[in-house]
């Protein structure tokens, strides 16, 4: 048992001694117990790091996990027929040739991209990090991208794509263990993707799944509150995001594109010093982007008109113009001058730009409107930080105001994951609105009444009163109809943190879930069907 991560070669890698130069190279290899020569005689055809998953032929890393350690079930592997095991401590396993190796995971990322041919060398790949703004941004780079003719693959919180087909995400993960998103990479290749789009979180960075991968473009959109529960400090959590950007000087650069490394980078957020720096180290060009009047920006957003939609009004080294963007939110400018950069740092045509920025009619779950005919606005939309929930109810403050009617929001906040922002949350709601429901996102392991009342504080602090203003209701289902059934006209209802997600992660399993439809259903009750 251990990590669900697989994948199968789909180009012959070659012989075992070749995976082991390759770590030593990477100064990840420790030793080679026994003879060395038999390496040259054992072929592999895939890797995983899940003794349930091994086949004939392939190769077993064993990573040790918070929950399992994989050297515990190395014989297994072997069992389902690995050829060969890559461990951090040797195990009693007779004639099984064994790596011994420093780090399992980075070990783990070296094996996948040996195994799938090192797609990332052969396509440009993007990759944004951030609290926010990965996914809007990465779908706009794969709209602008594709509007200029180059054929973009997508792997990201929502769906991956590759080669043009959608291929879903159930397993929840915006970054995949390293088997996986390299065979996401070698599909995208394959079907003849010329760039692959990622979102790389800190989690991916931090547990090495996107080492090996050869980036091109690094973007940041911020950081903030978020995954303290895994990262520990905010230290350690923006060291994670950096990691992207510092990778930047490793790899290859793509010899069919000819543009070499380069970094875009959000010059309104506080730390985008360290980013400036970590590029600098990288020696990429830099490409600083602004919503303001910021000396250093090569890319700024000179005039924005905000509604149902933005207007922005661009200014680049090479072009200046317009740009109407189909999203809802003043947040969503930022996200776009990030694509913008991309678009920048690959020298694309601006016409081509702009049709392919204003080409994308939705984001799934990103300030989506339900719209049943009722007096008032719906809002879907995945804010589950601090910032993104009060970036959220600022952008929608205005058709409030415009109505004649006030904010409700609707959300919580995830178990086993950051419990600082809990109360944090419940203040950004409970200073802009005229009603909180808070209620179940992600509860898992967690008593669910708990993390409400802890979200519920930082509400009160704001002026909210229990049972008039703010209400703690687990069932998500039960509380969309609560604040729906509450809503008066003019008012702007948000339905936050779930967004695209079509589970609920509850202590016993998930269930499944749909925000939209839920919300949907609920209008109907009150008699809005469209």
């Amino acid at each position: 048992m251990s990590l669900g991560t697989t994948i199968e070669g789909i180009r012959s890698p070659g012989s075992l001694a070749d995976l082991v130069r390759r770590l030593e190279g990477r100064d990840l290899l420790r030793s080679v117990p026994g003879s060395i020569s038999r390496l040259d005689t054992t072929s592999v055809s895939g890797v995983t790091a899940d003794s349930r998953c091994v086949r004939p032929g392939w190769l077993f890393v064993a990573v040790p996990g918070q929950h399992h350690d994989g050297h515990d079930h190395a014989l297994s592997a072997v069992a389902g027929g690995a050829v060969a095991l890559v461990l951090e401590r040797a195990v009693p396993a007779p004639g099984i040739p064994q790596v011994l190796v420093r780090a399992a995971r980075p070990a783990l990322a070296t094996s996948a991209a040996w195994v799938a041919g090192d797609p990332s060398h052969h396509l440009g790949i993007v990759g944004i990090t951030g609290t926010d703004g990965k996914t809007t941004t990465a779908w706009l780079v794969r709209s602008m991208l594709e509007a200029c003719g180059l054929r973009t693959g997508l792997l990201g919180t929502i769906d991956v794509i590759a080669g043009g087909q959608h291929l879903g995400n159930p397993g929840r993960a915006t970054t995949p263990e390293a088997p996986e998103l390299q065979e996401h990479l070698r599909a995208m290749l394959d079907g003849g993707d010329r760039f692959g789009v990622v979102e790389a979180t800190s989690h991916g960075l931090a547990q090495d799944r996107v080492t090996d991968v050869a980036w091109d473009v690094a973007v940041h959109t911020n950081v903030t509150h978020e995954h303290l529960e895994f990262h520990g400090t905010l230290e350690a959590y923006r060291a994670a995001k950096l990691r992207l950007f510092e990778a930047l000087a490793a790899g290859p650069a793509n010899p069919d594109k000819g543009h070499g490394k380069h970094a875009v980078i959000n010059l309104d957020d506080p730390v985008a010093p360290m980013f400036l720096d970590a590029a600098r180290s990288a020696a990429a060009t830099i490409h600083g982007y602004a919503a303001g009047p910021s000396a250093d920006a090569a890319i700024r957003a000179v005039s924005v008109r905000d509604g149902r939609e933005l207007t922005i009004g661009v200014q680049t080294p090479r072009w200046a113009d317009s740009v109407r963007i189909r999203l809802a939110g003043r947040f969503n400018v930022h996200n776009t001058l990030a694509a913008i950069g991309v678009g920048e740092a690959l020298g694309l045509d601006p016409v081509a730009m702009r049709a392919g920025l204003e080409a994308l009619e939705r984001v799934p779950g990103r300030m989506e409107s339900v719209e049943r005919g009722q007096p008032f606005r719906v809002i879907v939309d995945y804010a589950h930080s601090p910032e993104a929930l009060e970036k959220a109810l600022d952008a929608i403050a205005p058709l409030a105001a415009a109505g004649g009617g006030g904010l409700i929001a609707v959300f919580g906040s995830a178990g086993d994951r950051d419990v600082a922002k809990r109360p944090m949350m419940g203040r950004v709601a409970g200073a802009r609105c005229r009603l909180v429901v808070v209620t179940d996102e992600d509860p898992r392991s967690e008593d669910r009444d708990a993390i409400l009342d802890q979200i519920a504080v930082g509400a009160e602090r704001a002026g909210r009163q229990r049972g008039r203003d703010l209400l703690l209701i687990a069932d998500r289902g039960a509380a969309i109809r609560e604040a729906l059934g509450q809503a008066r006209r003019g008012d702007v209802v948000l339905l936050a943190g779930k967004g695209h997600e079509r589970t609920i992660e509850l202590a016993d399993g998930p269930v499944p879930w749909d925000e939209t439809a839920t919300a949907v259903e609920a209008l109907a009750e009150l008699g809005y069907a469209g």
